[in-house]
């Protein structure tokens, strides 16, 4: 259903222009669940905002195809993708405190987007909000349509924003960090809500999540990113029960334990470089306690470690048994 490949996403500085997103390339089939994960400035959003183009395109150099359904979304006119988004392609985005608009009561928002894309007229458009409300299981729909964002808790303001998604029932949604901010028994609820309605809707959904546990929990198949790159692409089970990447290894290892009690959290040494500075090999070298000479001569491309599983790492990948 997508195909993204080798996509690049460049932003204009005042030196120029820098990469923040280097030949990523993966797919998602229909009513499948992929995981994006990684630090802080690994690209994670970048990419999702790239599917439906919401980068400020002034200032935004985009390469390689993003197919959805046959269609490259980086050629298609922004009429025809103005009429995609919403419908066919939803998202989550972070911080419904800031996402949702603070004038407007939730039924209005929500109704929005069914006037739009089904051509409802304003009582239809009401009814099928206070559905949408009862099916994302906030008690009293009929009655909390009219609240504003500020009367909503903040796991309520994302069930609106789940809501507010899945309102065309769209056949790809995109969730980037839908449980930030909420405590953990939110978190679970919203987790649970995301698996019913997938199964319920039959739509394929990308969680992108720095909680590694929550992404365990729902992902069929995760992808690692590291200073805009793909480190790491495989199965779910495979990267959480045995992850062969040095950075992945890593972001595990820093997981607290509640097996046994330790005096210290692992963290991985060093930061992810900047944008505009990265290193010569690769970008995970300066941080990496496998590091080779060969990790720093040129930058490693991303290779079969095992079928299904693709590593970014020429240490791992020269260890690897050979095939049969």
């Amino acid at each position: 259903m997508l195909d993204v490949r080798n996509l690049s996403v460049d932003f204009r500085v005042d030196s120029g222009w820098i990469r923040s997103v280097d030949d990523v390339s993966f797919t998602l089939g229909a009513k499948s669940s992929l995981g994006i994960v990684g630090e802080s400035g690994s690209g994670k959003s970048v990419t999702a905002l790239s599917i439906l183009r919401l980068h400020a395109m002034r200032n935004t150099r985009m390469g390689g195809s993003i197919t959805f359904d046959g269609q490259d979304l980086l050629k298609m006119p922004e009429r025809k993708l103005r009429e995609l988004r919403g419908r066919d392609i939803a998202m989550i985005f972070q911080d419904p405190m800031h996402s949702l608009n603070p004038v407007l009561n939730i039924g209005e928002q929500i109704g929005e987007t069914l006037r739009i894309h089904q051509k409802l007229d304003n009582a239809a458009a009401e009814k099928a909000a206070i559905a949408l409300l009862d099916m994302v299981r906030i008690p009293d729909a009929k009655r909390r349509i009219t609240d504003y964002p500020h009367q909503l808790s903040g796991g309520m303001q994302q069930r609106v924003m789940i809501a507010m998604a899945i309102a065309c029932r769209p056949r790809l949604l995109i969730a980037d960090e839908p449980t930030t901010a909420l405590d953990v028994t939110v978190q679970a609820q919203i987790l649970e809500l995301l698996r019913e309605l997938r199964e319920e809707i039959g739509m394929s959904v990308i969680l992108i999540s720095h909680d590694l546990g929550l992404v365990a929990e729902f992902a069929e198949r995760v992808l690692v990113m590291y200073a805009g790159e793909l480190v790491e692409d495989a199965p779910a089970r495979t990267i959480f029960e045995s992850p062969t990447h040095p950075y992945s290894e890593g972001l595990l290892r820093a997981i607290p334990s509640a097996d046994h009690d330790t005096d210290r959290l692992y963290a991985i040494p060093g930061r992810i470089p900047d944008p505009g500075s990265r290193p010569p090999g690769c970008n995970f070298a300066p941080r990496c306690p496998l590091v080779q000479l060969a990790c720093t001569a040129a930058p490693p491309p991303l290779d079969s470690f095992a079928p299904g599983h693709l590593i970014r790492c020429p240490v791992r990948l020269e260890a690897r048994e050979p095939a049969e």
